[in-house]
């Protein structure tokens, strides 16, 4: 019996086993998940990590036979990284022994950085369009439009699509009576001149 070399990397929720047996044959290899323990067997080749640092999901985890390794994935039950492959750590998931000495927590407060970021914003008062007219920019237009197109009748909006889409975006009207008479004509901003592009 030879154990295989094996190397492994591992996140918070996963260790991810790389053992090294060029060319083995799916149909021979031998994988066991168990909580605390891993088995793995190709021929003579046997790897037996016992007991495993921390508790894995045997439903989880899965494995891939390749043509120079074979990739295991051992997905544990508890987040956090374990260092080593075997160990007697303790089990974060088994029952914690009641002792009859009270124990004393310190609780860490965490800040609470959304209500401090909603206090600043609160702070900074908004400048309205009365005291400066370019307040708001774009998005205040936007929002304008968006707000006259929703309560708008069904003539209004035609008109509104009509004139905006023909206009090439320079003209944008309410009125379906003038609008549907014929095509809005471009209007460009005074000092720009309109040229159509080739296809």
């Amino acid at each position: 019996m030879t154990t295989p070399r094996h190397e492994f990397y591992e996140t918070d929720d996963k260790l991810t086993l790389s053992i090294f047996d060029k060319g083995a044959d799916p149909e021979q290899v031998k994988v066991s998940f168990e909580p605390r323990k891993f088995t793995y067997s190709h021929g003579d080749k046997t790897l037996v990590l016992e007991p495993l640092k921390g508790q894995i999901d045997p439903a989880k985890s899965d494995y891939t036979v390749g043509k120079v390794k074979v990739e295991v994935r051992l997905i544990k039950m508890a987040q956090g990284r374990w260092g080593a492959l075997v160990g007697d750590a303790p089990d974060p998931l088994s029952s914690f022994p009641t002792s009859a000495a009270p124990t004393t927590t310190k609780v860490r407060k965490h800040k609470n950085w959304d209500g401090i970021t909603k206090e600043i914003l609160n702070q900074e008062k908004g400048v309205t369009s009365d005291q400066d007219p370019n307040a708001g920019g774009d998005a205040a237009v936007n929002e304008f439009f968006q707000k006259l197109y929703a309560d708008a009748d069904e003539d209004t909006r035609r008109a509104m699509m009509k004139s905006y889409s023909e206009s090439g975006g320079t003209t944008l009207s309410t009125n379906w009576d003038e609008v549907k008479k014929g095509t809005v004509e471009v209007k460009p901003p005074e000092g720009s001149e309109w040229k159509k592009w080739a296809a």
